[in-house]
């Protein structure tokens, strides 16, 4: 098939007769008579086979390159987040998280993101970079979405779903292009910033030499200034209620983003005959934190193709970058330095591939850690508390007046402290910056490194089997250069700590009755060190009800073991250390630690009983000693998921209509999520209570673990498609997803994190007037319950819309498209600690030069 046929193939799948832009010639619309056997010629290989997508047995969408150019976001990341079922939550504008079917959160490890089937994680992380590395929108050729597990063929974090970038083929798109967007954010912004301009430059190159030669370049660059996180609503409002000590007058006063109040930085004071809960005064996150944005990336490829069936390529792909990322704490990222290198080969039997990824995070800093050594090198806690309290005794004889000697009380312990923006605190902020010890400084210093192979081999096409046959196999090294701070090498001090992973599966599918029923089975086995080898079976079927009807089912069993952080690392933040989950960890900890959840309960019903019943604190310890509740949680193992869905997907009204519709349930067992607790400085069994009561007196920690309860969610996503004539189509998906657990009070910290209802609808229209053409679409989601280790709440619903018109030039081939994301300039929070975001209007040319 010709390349324009095969461009009239995305457009009639897409469902669209919008153009495709000024890089490739503008197809005609094919004629509805032909729509469902074009449709039916479009292919995907998400699940490892080269098939069609509607006879696709697991639930795969897919997003074209012209779905692309014809979207009202402001590039192809952001249009992802218009696909069915993908939840888009954003940390920094260049540090965007997309993620399918619950358990979202910013590190999303239980979500798989490919360039060219190309893992694109950052090692240390165990997670996709989001944003950061992927392809610029002129190189970007289509995007293949699968919705649930897919560990069987795809192995570990698979376990939610998978996403694979597509690059464009320089044998088939060559060229010279290159893309100017400038844009205006920050637009009336609730945070008292000015409106910024953003710039982003984008150019590819590609050409073939000879016959079997080929090569492209892509650059990228961007500049701007990122969404703000300021939100200041207290997280700890309760924390004086028996006192009647409430909002600005709560001296235990912790803002959602701000650093160095919180649990670690606060004590219970004796003042005037009652108990106080005092924290220090910390800093806002905008006074630590630098919010200017920029990434430099690209790559060069090099092709060879001995024959017409075989390739052979070279790829280097890199990012430099500086923006905001968020896990338990938030983080700027600078200097921070992503490199692949990776070699490739296919023809008709074998693929094989190999890269290798490094990632060093350069200048980057904690931002809690940042502003609570702030505060501790100005005094440190023994000594603010100590002047705190003085000063509070002083003015409260004065006056009489707690409110009053409260305030006076941190304005006396506070007297001195470096004021933000002065050069004494740029000063410090540097020299912090730069200090690898979380206790003292800020410094995130990690080098890292993955390295990976893989390979898999058609032996159905080489034994002539009559059914479709593969067989595969990787290996994966996660290398990590110990830094004493965020890694150690708990077995080889002073060696770099290594975590090896192997994997392969068998995979095989044969039609039956006439050719109406594809059956298809995977069985895959994995083992990572320290684990035993697992085995992750998948069983699907497809069958086709109408000639252009197809029903599926599958059911998968996957498996995610621990990742890096989950496993190894070695965090001492503001007084708590978070300790991966492994026993050559954590050996010791869990055996002697009791759950926070209890311990937060048992100091608040002592301060009420010595508050508001005139106790003696140590009646009152002994008194309450019964909520304390000692840690039953243990050293991690794999969580384990079964995964049932049933689907139907066809083409209607002789092709102006499609629709696909799946129901899925899923059943977690020992689900990957993380408990807090502490480890009393004694061992005697009679002081415990007393030393869980005063943190001086015990060691803090996060610990790793698996919930003990089976974790459910279910359920069921549509998406619709359809051609009201050669100019206008309309689209929409929607989906719902709920979480049941068994029991709600295990004192895991981990949420679905996801809102039950999504919805996404809108309208496309091209040739409206020669070569004009705009889009328009909107997007709902239900508000939700987001829990994290940084902070837990209600993210409220949000509605925003996108709009676009776009118009191409034929001589020269210049496209100019101007447009909003969130045009309504509707200010929203996708996660709590995040930032809130609002419109951001554009202006894109793309100019191409065959």
């Amino acid at each position: 098939m010709g390349y324009d046929k095969k461009m009239l193939c995305i457009i009639a799948c897409s469902l669209s007769a919008i153009s495709s832009g000024a890089q490739e010639k503008q197809p005609d619309v094919p004629d509805t008579s032909r729509k469902v056997h074009v449709l039916q010629e479009i292919v995907i290989s998400a699940s490892r086979l080269q098939e069609k997508q509607l006879t696709a047995p697991v639930s795969i969408s897919k997003l074209s390159n012209s779905q692309i150019q014809q979207s009202a976001a402001p590039g192809f990341f952001d249009a992802i987040g218009s696909m069915k079922g993908v939840h888009m939550i954003v940390p920094s504008m260049g540090f965007k998280i997309i993620n399918t079917r619950g358990f979202s959160n910013t590190t999303n490890v239980r979500f798989v993101q490919m360039i060219d089937n190309i893992d694109n994680q950052t090692p240390h992380i165990g997670a996709p970079i989001a944003n950061a590395l992927s392809p610029g929108d002129l190189d970007i050729d289509h995007v293949e979405m699968i919705q649930g597990v897919a560990s069987a063929l795809y192995g570990m974090n698979a376990t939610n779903g998978l996403v694979n970038f597509t690059t464009k083929d320089p044998f088939t798109t060559q060229g010279f292009s290159i893309q100017q967007q400038v844009a205006v954010n920050h637009v009336n912004d609730p945070n008292d910033v000015s409106a910024r301009l953003y710039n982003e430059t984008n150019l590819r190159w590609a050409r073939v030499i000879g016959k079997k030669w080929a090569f492209k370049i892509n650059a990228g660059y961007n500049r701007g200034y990122d969404w703000v996180a300021d939100n200041r609503n207290d997280l700890f409002p309760n924390g004086n209620a028996t006192t009647n000590l409430m909002g600005a007058d709560n001296p235990a006063y912790d803002a959602v983003n701000g650093y160095g109040n919180e649990s670690s930085n606060r004590k219970t004071l004796t003042l005037a005959g009652k108990n106080y809960v005092v924290a220090r005064t910390g800093y806002y996150e905008r006074d630590v934190a630098d919010y200017n944005l920029q990434n430099v990336k690209g790559d060069v490829s090099l092709y060879f193709r001995p024959t017409e069936n075989a390739q052979l390529s070279y790829t280097y792909r890199t990012a430099f970058l500086n923006n905001t990322y968020q896990r338990s704490n938030r983080f700027r990222l600078q200097d921070y330095l992503l490199q692949q290198h990776i070699v490739q080969f296919k023809n008709s039997l074998v693929q094989a591939r190999a890269y290798i990824t490094s990632e060093n995070t350069g200048h980057s800093y904690n931002l809690r850690s940042m502003a609570e050594t702030m505060d501790l090198n100005f005094k440190d806690n023994n000594k603010w508390f100590a002047d705190y309290t003085s000063a509070f005794n002083t003015a409260y004889a004065a006056k009489g007046d707690v409110s009053a000697a409260l305030h006076a009380a941190r304005d006396a312990a506070d007297a001195g402290r470096l004021q933000p923006g002065t050069d004494a605190f740029k000063d410090k902020l540097k020299q912090l910056q730069e200090i690898n010890n979380w206790d003292i400084g800020a410094a995130l210093k990690v080098k890292a490194h993955l390295v990976h192979t893989e390979g898999s081999f058609d032996l159905g096409k080489l034994l002539h089997t009559g059914f479709n046959l593969q067989v595969g196999a990787d290996f994966r090294d996660y290398i990590i250069v110990p830094d004493g701070n965020y890694f150690i090498n708990p077995t080889d001090s002073g060696h770099n700590l290594n975590y090896t992973s192997y994997g392969f599966f068998v995979q095989a599918s044969k039609r039956f009755l006439h050719d109406k029923l594809q059956l298809s089975a995977v069985l895959r086995g994995t083992g990572y060190e320290y684990f035993n080898l697992k085995w992750n079976p998948r069983l699907t079927a497809v069958y086709e009800l109408t000639r252009n009807g197809f029903v599926r089912f599958s059911y998968q069993n996957g498996y995610r073991f621990p990742s890096i952080f989950e496993g190894f690392s070695n965090i001492n933040s503001g007084g708590v250390k978070r300790v991966g989950g492994l026993k050559v960890m954590s050996n010791g900890v869990f055996e002697n630690t009791w759950l926070k959840s209890s311990i937060d309960e048992f100091t608040a019903a002592v301060n009420k009983d010595v508050n508001t019943q005139g106790l003696t604190q140590t009646a009152a310890i002994e008194k309450n000693k019964g909520i304390l509740q000692h840690n039953t949680y243990t050293y991690l193992q794999p969580e384990q998921m079964h995964s049932f869905e049933v689907g139907y997907r066809s083409i209607l009204l002789n092709g102006r209509f499609s629709v696909d519709i799946d129901f899925y349930y899923n059943f977690y067992s020992n689900f990957i999520a993380q408990i807090e607790g502490s480890v009393p400085n004694t061992t005697d069994s009679a002081q415990m209570p007393a030393y869980l009561y005063d943190k001086n007196k015990q060691a803090r920690y996060r610990l790793w673990t698996n919930s003990k309860t089976i974790v459910h969610n279910y359920g069921t996503e549509i998406d619709l498609l359809y051609l009201i004539d050669n100019h206008y189509s309309l689209f929409g998906n929607a989906s719902y997803k709920t979480l049941k657990r068994t029991n709600t009070n295990d004192g895991l910290e981990d949420g679905f994190n996801t809102p039950k209802w999504m919805v996404n609808a809108g309208i496309r229209a091209t040739n409206v007037y020669k070569n004009l053409g705009f889009s328009l679409s909107g997007r709902y989601q239900s508000n939700f319950y987001y829990q994290s280790f940084l902070v837990n709440g209600n993210v409220p619903a949000v509605f925003n819309a996108d709009a676009m018109v776009q118009y191409t030039f034929n001589k020269p081939a210049i496209t100019v498209k101007v447009g909003a994301g969130n045009f309504l300039n509707h200010y929203y929070y996708s996660i709590l600690g995040g930032p809130q975001i609002g419109g951001f209007y554009y202006t894109t040319l793309t100019y191409t030069l065959k």
